[in-house]
């Protein structure tokens, strides 16, 4: 691998990644050039014609120059100058839609609470490796180049050169070394190792410092994804640490302090509270803005980061605007008032419940509020999905449920069609449910088409005859006559759709159509809201039967985050077996063996033999050790091909729906669907969005009246 280059993972063009919406969407038009008439403001560049972003480096700028608020610190002696601040090659933001901005305004935001974490999802800065293109190319991030052996077994990072903390200190790999010690590695501290730390063995990697800047990671077999997982989720965020400032919170730790309380590594302790840099204004940052103020339950303001180690092209070190206020809004439909009522510049929708029911209302109310609504696609696999516990309680059900036939049965009875146009309003593709649509594996050539083609459709088609001839032929059939079917061994059957409390537009609408459609073929269907403190607990002891308020957004490749393919934790489709395989080659896995699955600690269960999860664990223990890219797409297509024969696993609606995005009208370097190499990428954690599009680059035309 050239370490100079960014590792490319683009296959073909965004046309065979994703369908196109069906039919316009209400409020938004497609004009003869295929273009959205969303009402663009008329003096906005056009930059239709500037799609994707630069794959390899952009050269460093010749010079560089840095907002007034900063110059004017600089003349007065509170601050160094530009080129002290900025590492020695600073990242160039390589997007190729991006004008040059204007410095200066403020933004304005929202969130449901001042310390939710959706904020770390606009900001990159933390991140080792960055996805470009969504998710089709990885490019360099904090780290300016890396390399790896020939069989993937060690990867060298080498940071940027002359890095600095939000407080000027200096940021070095010891950063890192204190993360990777001092939290993961301490029992004490409830950080675990993330994913690009384990090997394909599962073995823990060991890491070294090198120098400053330089860090070797090393593992006791290939770990050929290490660059997809090391440009994953926003570190420091919502994903893995991956860094904390050594200099400032050693000073909160017992290694470090003596006196440090003993309740510092619980997650109300003094040290997670300080170096949580949403809340505390004290806690340095490698974001574009660091916090200057926080109101509990009321606002958070942010100021720009006079050591953000990202410019433009032209030198312009970022961000272009100065502030953001961010403002609590508990309510949804309070939130969406104020939007109609122009009160933010910039939010992505699903962070506050705004979806595709709302922009009719977006649209009637855009002539006051200036708040334009965008679509991006979420490349979703699913869109709002149902699936059953695997490993449910009840031992005569969880044969049912294992029974591939009673879940086909179940999803040729959902009304897709309808589900399209009501919740949908006609985009996106109706899907029995996939991993995402714009997974690498199904666009590599012309067999990993037909395959994802093939699991999309496999068992989607609404026909209520046949589901009814399956559940026949099963024996799911009305044995005391009272008009509804029993389970075969007569018990009675009803179908619990459980979901957490206070559901999203989609979901309930999803929801009411499934009780309806199951009811319709014979099926004691109802819903069961649960309250969020209890759901996690009851499902991973199997004592829920099925969640109805999740759906399946992961990629950008079906390995870097397998969880929905394989179970291989206690959240999804397999709560008892997923556990079972992380104690796999452990002491615990011979613990507690004549005890009842579900009366273990933590509750767990061995798969059948030969069965459908054991066949799935083979293939992925293969496709981790395996440094051939060719040869990992194969085993994904093997156990895709699992996924259709015993599927499905997880009933998706229709995947590939789009997702809204808010941008005020004036606000510039806000990219549009065409400018994005496969549309958008919304739905997945680990394709991090907004902030793989660089929210620093958003400028004002007219900052002074927007300050």
């Amino acid at each position: 691998m050239n370490p100079n280059v960014t590792l490319s993972r683009r296959t073909l063009l965004y046309g065979s990644a994703a369908a196109a919406m069906a039919l316009p969407l209400a409020g938004c038009r497609g004009d003869s050039n295929g273009n959205s008439s969303q009402e663009r403001s008329n003096n906005r560049p056009d930059t239709s014609e500037r799609k994707g972003s630069a794959t390899d480096p952009l050269p460093r700028p010749t010079s560089f120059k840095e907002a007034p608020m900063l110059a004017e610190q600089v003349t007065q002696g509170g601050l160094p100058p530009v080129e002290e601040r900025l590492p020695d090659n600073p990242y160039v933001v390589p997007h190729n839609w991006l004008d040059v901005g204007k410095y200066g305004g403020n933004m304005r935001m929202m969130l449901p609470a001042t310390d939710d974490g959706q904020m770390k999802e606009y900001m990159y800065g933390h991140s080792p490796l960055r996805w470009l293109n969504d998710g089709l190319d990885i490019g360099p991030g904090l780290v300016e180049s890396w390399e790896s052996n020939d069989d993937a077994s060690e990867w060298t990072l080498h940071f940027r050169q002359g890095l600095k903390w939000s407080d000027g200190e200096p940021w070095t790999t010891e950063d890192v070394m204190f993360w990777w010690e001092d939290m993961v590695l301490n029992e004490q501290h409830s950080e675990v190792p993330p994913d690009e730390a384990r090997s394909g063995k599962g073995t823990l990697m060991t890491m070294k410092t090198v120098d400053d800047v330089t860090i070797v990671m090393t593992f006791d077999a290939p770990a050929p994804l290490t660059a997809d997982r090391l440009a994953m989720w926003v570190n420091r965020g919502i994903g893995p640490g991956w860094m904390e400032p050594k200099h400032y919170l050693q000073q909160f730790h017992p290694k470090y302090n003596p006196s440090a309380p003993k309740n510092w590594a619980t997650a109300d302790g003094e040290f997670d509270q300080k170096r949580n840099w949403q809340i505390n204004t004290e806690c340095p940052t490698m974001t574009g803005w660091r916090l200057k103020t926080y109101q509990e339950g009321r606002q958070v303001t942010w100021e720009r980061n006079p050591y953000y180690w990202c410019v433009d092209r032209d030198g312009n070190q970022l961000p272009y605007v100065d502030t953001l206020t961010v403002t609590a809004v508990q309510d949804q439909e309070v939130a969406k008032l104020q939007i109609q009522q122009g009160k933010i510049d910039y939010l992505l929708g699903p962070f506050m419940g705004v979806g595709l029911g709302d922009i009719s209302g977006l649209k009637s109310a855009q002539s006051r509020s200036r708040v334009e609504p965008i679509l991006w696609d979420s490349g979703d696999g699913t869109g709002s999905a149902f699936f059953f516990n695997y490993d449910y309680v009840e031992e005569n059900l969880r044969e049912l449920i294992r029974n591939p036939k009673f879940r086909q049965a179940l999803s040729h009875a959902f009304n897709r069609p309808e589900a399209q146009r009501a919740i949908y309003f006609n985009t996106g593709q109706q899907t029995t449910g996939t991993m995402s649509v714009k997974a690498i594996e199904y666009h590599i050539n012309e067999e990993g088409r037909q395959i994802y083609q093939q699991w999309r459709d496999s068992y989607v088609a609404y026909d209520p005859e046949k589901a009814k001839a399956i559940l026949d032929e099963i024996d799911v059939v009305d044995k005391d006559g009272d008009g509804l079917r029993e389970a075969p061994d007569g018990s009675k059957l009803v179908i619990r759709l459980e979901f957490g409390a206070d559901p999203a537009d989609d979901v309930q609408q999803k929801n009411n159509l499934l009780e309806r459609d199951w009811k319709a073929i014979g099926l004691d269907a109802r819903q069961y809201p649960i309250s969020p403190e209890a759901y996690s607990e009851q499902w991973s002891a199997g004592k829920l039967m099925s969640n109805a308020g999740w759906g399946i957004g992961d990629g950008p490749n079906c390995l870097v985050y397998p969880q929905w393919l394989v179970p291989m934790e206690e959240s999804r489709w397999a709560p008892l077996e997923g556990q079972y395989y992380n104690v796999r080659g452990t002491p615990e896995e011979g613990a507690e063996k004549n005890v009842d699955p579900f009366k273990r600690t933590p509750p767990r269960m061995e798969p059948e033999p030969g069965g459908p999860i054991e066949r799935l664990w083979e293939l992925y223990d293969q496709s981790k050790v395996e440094a051939d890219e060719m040869a990992r797409h194969r085993l994904v297509w093997e156990i895709t091909k699992i996924h259709i024969e015993e599927g499905p696993f997880v009933q998706g609606t229709v995947s590939n729906a789009p997702m809204v995005m808010l941008a005020h009208e004036e606000l510039r370097n806000v990219p549009r669907k065409e400018n994005l190499a496969q549309g958008g990428f919304v739905a997945p954690w680990i394709h991090p969005t907004p902030a793989v599009y660089d929210p620093e680059t958003a400028f004002w035309d007219n900052p002074d009246q927007h300050s």
